[in-house]
């Protein structure tokens, strides 16, 4: 039995976050403290919604606010999986629940040409990351790990799987548009007592 009252409790935290009228600075610093606050302990995450898949990773679906303001997710990586690199076009917080991923950020070039690469790193278990046009907003991540399982819970400043986004090509830097979507048909039963 998972005990969702943790996720309820956070969703109803970020939404009173979001209802005051918090920018985006004020967002990462109290969010990432609810968000860091979720991801420390390990007992509320539904397994259907931590399942690894063997050929990509997964994007689910937990909660989106009903003025999709924000949405939260958990991504699945299996061993050897990652992300294309791609962009958010919003505010995202990544907070680790389950082994380690590994972020690579990228920049585009001054004029056409390969990506370039701005740095690298490990998030373990517990770790938050922040993403947005303003902090930096271009990246692949990938399943550090490579023999176990990996799982992050995103937060995203809109609903996240119908925001029209961008994949880059490395060698060349040329962009494409896509729109991620979901994985579920349902959400987890956050009123479940």
């Amino acid at each position: 039995m998972t005990n969702l009252v943790r996720l309820r409790d956070f969703v109803r935290e970020f939404t009173r976050l979001v209802d005051s009228g918090a920018d985006e600075a004020r967002i990462f610093s109290d969010g990432r403290e609810l968000l860091g606050a979720l991801v420390a302990v390990d007992d509320w995450l539904p397994d259907e919604f931590a399942r690894p898949h063997r050929d990509r990773y997964r994007q689910f679906l937990l909660h989106c606010d009903p003025l999709e303001r924000f949405s939260v997710v958990s991504f699945v990586w299996g061993p050897g999986q990652a992300t294309p690199v791609h962009d958010h076009t919003v505010w995202g917080m990544v907070g680790v629940l389950r082994g380690t991923e590994r972020c690579q950020e990228f920049a585009l070039p001054a004029t056409p040409g390969p990506m370039v690469s701005t740095g690298s790193h490990a998030l373990p278990a517990g770790a938050i990351d922040l993403v947005s046009p303003i902090v930096g907003d271009i990246h692949r991540v990938s399943n550090a790990l490579a023999d176990g399982v990996s799982v992050s819970i995103h937060v995203y400043g809109a609903n996240i799987g119908a925001v029209a986004r961008h994949t880059f090509d490395l060698a060349s830097g040329e962009r494409k548009r896509f729109v991620s979507g979901y994985e579920n048909e349902t959400v987890p039963n956050l009123w479940r007592v």
